[in-house]
């Protein structure tokens, strides 16, 4: 029990760690076009990120398949700004709700992106290879932990902001997506693979 409570701690501090900011950012991307009242697109949108990123998170640290980790470096940032700009092309929440099964794949196949990260981390931390299944477990579930207060302070974020203090909706998803997309493009041009 011991172990598995080191890697839930380990979990949850690499999601929440600020300098590791990418994928608190990829977060508040993936919830800026929804309202607090669209809670249940939220959940399923995090949970299809959670699920993509729990299987390659998995997947790698079983040494199934592995990708450098310069291009991940380089595909999280590229993620983010994907999201960024869909956000604004579906801006409009009849366009939203036809295109909610396009979101949940997208957020899924993003997942798998930023797992490959997590597995990374994970393997630098592995006390014993051999004995893998427990840390596994245990990291994840930090991970999640750490992901759903993330989500819980951008909805919050996002109530003050959208329905105490009036901020229309459009403006808001504009100006979130916007600033995401700004730094994903910074984080970029920084993790350039191919020079």
């Amino acid at each position: 029990m011991q172990v598995f409570n080191v890697y839930v701690q380990l979990g949850f501090d690499h999601i929440s760690n600020l300098a590791g900011y990418d994928h608190i950012l990829f977060l508040i991307v993936l919830c800026a076009i929804y309202r607090v009242q669209e809670w249940k697109n939220i959940l399923i949108l995090v949970t299809a990120f959670t699920i993509g990123h729990s299987v390659t998170l998995a997947l790698s640290s079983f040494d199934v398949f592995t990708i450098p980790s310069k291009i991940i470096k380089f595909l999280i940032p590229l993620t983010i700004f994907l999201t960024a700009l869909h956000n604004v092309i579906r801006a409009n929440p009849e366009k939203r709700k036809a295109k909610m099964k396009q979101n949940y794949a997208m957020a899924l196949f993003f997942g798998f992106i930023h797992g490959m990260d997590f597995s990374n981390y994970f393997k630098v931390l592995l006390m014993d290879p051999a004995s893998i299944v427990v840390p596994l477990l245990g990291f994840n579930i930090g991970i999640e932990i750490g992901q759903l207060l993330v989500v819980g302070c951008i909805v919050g974020v996002a109530y003050l902001f959208l329905d105490i203090i009036g901020v229309k909706h459009k403006e808001w998803n504009i100006f979130i997506s916007g600033a995401a997309a700004g730094l994903s493009i910074i984080s970029m041009a920084e993790n350039v693979f191919w020079t």
